[in-house]
């Protein structure tokens, strides 16, 4: 009768597969290196199966570790996501959380961070406005919130959508009495255009047909930036048409600044995401301040059409 597997040997393996090394997940742990060798051969051995190639620069799975792998990750992520929350239960919320936003996200997220924090004061907040994107994560951050704008590629990232933002493309008066008002997203080739590269990944511009299918429609652009901020401004000043999220220009709009540009197809909304680590699981910190985030944001942008 084959041993039942030991759940903290396990624990162990899959720590070895995120570190890449038995020297990383023996850190990460807190346990002597042989010891994590040992855990590994003692799981290999009840198993009977090779479970990993190793070499003196490489550490690769085989199929049979993909598929423990595969399979005990999630389990051990939600094991200790719930030993989290059912501490959380009998303790308030305590330690450093430290993340990161684009320079305009505390438009909508000030306020929010500033009530998580009255509502948790044991949480020590740390958030930084110069670091941006996913690859802050690779900075010991424990959340990035990032701006987003179309479908979501594949990433080694888990991201959280906290709000979908309605978009509209804009153009000043004296552009448009240039140009003509364009009427189909086609004519949009010609036109002088503002990216903004974070959000697009560059020069196209994304929208929906009737079955919510993503259109690109490569554009013009000498104005290229990575602030929705930014591109309004360029708009006002008449270097391009600008396509963006339609909740911040209401007063440009109102006041005749910017005008809406009705076209064949809907831009991409503008989602705004919480991204955080595959490699360790959310803490309840995080876990807490992304579901204030979602309860809060709600419904914003959705009437601003």
């Amino acid at each position: 009768m084959r041993n039942a597997l030991d759940l903290n040997t396990v624990r162990v393996y899959v720590a070895v597969v995120d570190e890449q090394s038995f020297a990383g997940a023996a850190r990460l742990l807190t346990l002597p290196s042989s010891n994590v060798s040992r855990h590994v051969a003692s799981l290999e051995r009840v198993l009977g199966v090779r479970l990993l190639e190793r070499s003196t620069r490489h550490l690769r799975m085989t199929e049979a570790g993909k598929l423990l792998y595969e399979r005990a990750k999630p389990l051990l992520d939600a094991l200790l996501s719930t030993e989290e929350e059912l501490g959380a239960v009998q303790r308030e919320l305590r330690g450093p959380l430290r993340m990161c936003m684009p320079g305009e996200a505390p438009r909508l997220l000030a306020p929010i961070l500033a009530e998580f924090c009255s509502l948790h004061p044991g949480v020590e907040l740390e958030c930084d406005t110069r670091l941006t994107g996913m690859e802050a994560l690779r900075e010991d951050m424990d959340l990035s919130i990032v701006f987003h704008r179309g479908r979501q590629e594949d990433s080694t990232f888990i991201t959280r959508e906290l709000a979908t933002l309605p978009s509209i493309v804009v153009a000043a008066p004296a552009l448009l009495a240039k140009t003509g008002m364009p009427r189909h997203v086609r004519e949009l080739r010609s036109l002088p255009c503002i990216t903004t590269l974070s959000a697009l990944k560059g020069q196209p511009w994304q929208f929906l047909d009737a079955t919510g299918d993503i259109v690109k429609v490569p554009v013009r652009s000498r104005y290229r930036v990575n602030s929705g901020e930014l591109a309004l401004a360029g708009a006002r000043q008449g270097i391009g048409f600008a396509i963006v999220a339609a909740y911040p220009c209401q007063e440009d709009l109102a006041a005749g600044r910017l005008r809406e540009v009705p076209l064949d197809l809907c831009p991409a909304p503008l989602q705004l995401l919480g991204v955080y680590s595959h490699r360790h699981s959310v803490t309840a910190r995080v876990r807490a301040l992304l579901e204030l985030m979602q309860v809060r944001l709600e419904g914003v942008g959705s009437g601003s059409r």
